[in-house]
């Protein structure tokens, strides 16, 4: 019988020779060196490009999880890199320690999250990778290397976002904070309020986002601050019914645009402001069923309310299929080369499309939109850059190439998809 794997959305699927999960690095550098070429690897399966995709090896990291040390006094905590973030959570929370910040999703595995640049929204705050103290991997050989940003700041500058071209990580050590409790609040807005305030209301906290809702007008605005009162009750959560009435105005009301539009206005708009303390853990992430498949954009900052406001008037007047809410966010600049954070401020914007539907579409004319506003593509999402693309946009793409040709010779971890990304011949 063949192995078979899928994405978490089912976008991406995969039918390679071998699927095995190795328990240590030791077992994972023997697969390295001898299972069936090219050498993929995975986490939790939440990218939605064909970056696992192998005909040959996929490697889970699934046993390859938990806490390896910590410290204390510098905040710092070793962990395997298939532990999930939700798992992870609790285990710095146990310690006395907290990520500094997070995106709305938990189920992740820390190595996937650094490797795609997965990030949450805060002008001063970074990606994950940006915590990075130290990066163990597997290099194209089998063998178990070591980083500090002591001495090896340059590599762990070109490695820390590596798609798993990079070698495949199996430990890290993350430059966290004291744990903390935030005060999240969340109210909604008139978007033209939300595009004209833009840049002031991104900057007045410690971690801002907000989420436009297609054909209502209005934004939602979640912004996140440090809080030393009590914990108080987090709101039931409801984003789930929420999209699931939007789906079913799209669908039994597309003979009747204006109804459809006239309802969701109406139904965003009373929508409860909420106002809440809990610690960190309890706050970021949200609980989300419905499988869709993404795009994001990551913009310099200043362009992003143009970017949105073109994407907009694109989904409403071409895409009335189009229900998920779009979600943006600032994220603070990095030295990481193949971040796409690199030197500039960033706006990220995200679209959705439910996985039922075809993404491409809606998806292929909105992309011409963030290009053209100098946009650079998170990796785990749908996108259609190669490698002349991508060279353009990334000023030490050369000096990543190399670093990369040293730790894998032989491309044992290129695939036909990181081949055409990263423009090797094989």
């Amino acid at each position: 019988m063949s192995n078979i794997w899928s994405n978490w959305s089912g976008y991406v699927s995969a039918e390679p020779k071998l699927i095995a999960s190795p328990t240590d690095a030791g077992e994972l550098g023997d697969l390295v060196r001898t299972a069936p070429g090219p050498v993929r690897v995975v986490g939790a399966g939440h990218s939605f490009t064909p970056l696992v995709k192998s005909e040959g090896t996929i490697l889970s990291l699934e046993k390859l999880e938990g806490l390896v040390s910590h410290d204390a006094e510098k905040h710092q905590a070793r962990v395997r890199a298939g532990t999930r973030l939700g798992p992870l959570m609790h285990i710095l929370q146990g310690i006395g320690q907290g990520l500094p910040n997070m995106g709305d999703i938990d189920r992740q595995a820390i190595g996937g999250a650094l490797g795609t640049a997965t990030h949450g929204s805060g002008p001063t705050l970074g990606a994950y990778h940006t915590q990075l103290e130290t990066v163990q991997i597997v290099d194209g050989l089998g063998k178990l290397r070591d980083f500090k940003r002591a001495g090896d700041q340059e590599t762990i500058h070109a490695i820390g976002v590596a798609l798993g071209a990079f070698g495949v990580m199996t430990e890290v050590t993350l430059n966290n904070i004291a744990t903390y409790r935030l005060r999240r609040r969340k109210w909604v807005l008139p978007i033209t309020d939300m595009l004209r305030d833009f840049e002031t209301m991104m900057a007045a906290h410690r971690s801002a986002e907000f989420y436009y809702i297609p054909f209502s007008g209005y934004a939602q605005f979640i912004a996140s601050d440090f809080s030393t009162t009590a914990t108080t009750t987090r709101p039931t959560e409801d984003d789930e019914g929420g999209l699931r009435t939007l789906r079913r105005l799209r669908t039994g009301l597309a003979w009747l645009p204006s109804l459809r539009r006239r309802l969701i206005r109406d139904a965003v708009a009373k929508v409860p402001a909420e106002d809440y303390v809990q610690d960190w853990l309890n706050v970021y992430a949200s609980d989300r069923q419905t499988k869709f498949n993404e795009m994001e954009y990551h913009l310099p900052f200043e362009e992003g309310p143009k970017a949105l406001a073109e994407i907009i008037e694109l989904t409403e007047k071409r895409f009335p299929e189009v229900y998920f809410p779009m979600e943006v966010r600032s994220v603070a600049p990095d030295q990481f080369w193949l971040s796409p954070f690199y030197n500039r401020q960033t706006c990220s914007i995200a679209i959705h499309h439910d996985a039922a539907s075809d993404p491409l579409p809606f998806m292929r004319a909105a992309e011409p939109i963030f290009r053209r506003y100098g946009g650079r593509p998170h990796w785990g999402k749908l996108h259609s850059l190669k490698a002349a693309d991508l060279k353009k946009l990334y000023p030490r793409w050369d000096d990543a190439m190399a670093v990369r040709r040293d730790i894998d010779p032989q491309n044992r971890f290129i695939s036909p998809y990181l081949a055409g990304l990263f423009g090797i011949e094989r």
